[in-house]
């Protein structure tokens, strides 16, 4: 049985374990080494993360079996015209194939309505096969977008949409 619970300052540490796991596996075949490892430093420092905890992203982290394996983060993105943005959403690789990832984005989904949202937004790499799953889903691309992230690189994504 898969359970959710929502993330809390004490959590950082998986959240961290759960990225630094399925990155290599996921940008591996799309992203230098170098860049992978800057951008997991960048954005899943244990400062960045408590960060965003306090700026009001919501983490939710999937276990099974007290396993933790899958984490969604998202947050509310534009107050006045009711936008959510899914901006992690990560399953070790030993967990695919159990429709987590699907759970973990029904879940942010069914939030944000709960909240009054109306639409749901997300980035994804050009190159990641994950822009089908999320077509599958019922995003459409919004737009595309190259993003300077220092360090000299860029995030080549998708910006992608699913009214609410």
């Amino acid at each position: 049985m898969i359970i959710l619970r929502k993330a809390k300052e004490e959590d950082v540490e998986v959240i961290q374990h759960i990225a630094n796991n399925t990155w290599y596996d996921t940008y591996g075949s799309i992203l230098t080494l170098k860049q992978i490892e800057y951008m997991l430093d960048k954005m899943y420092n244990k400062g960045m993360l408590l960060s965003q905890l306090q700026e009001g992203h919501t983490f939710l982290i999937a276990s099974e079996n007290q396993n933790d394996i899958g984490f969604v983060g998202f947050s509310l993105t534009d107050a006045d015209k009711n936008v959510y943005k899914l901006h992690k959403l990560y399953v070790l690789p030993s967990a695919h194939g159990k429709g987590l990832g699907k759970l973990l984005m029904n879940e942010v989904y069914s939030i944000a309505k709960n909240e009054g949202g109306v639409s749901l937004e997300l980035n994804v790499n050009r190159s990641n096969k994950a822009v089908d799953f999320y077509k599958h889903a019922g995003f459409q691309i919004k737009e595309t977008v190259d993003l300077d992230i220092g360090g000299g690189f860029f995030m080549n994504d998708y910006v992608m949409e699913k009214a609410i």
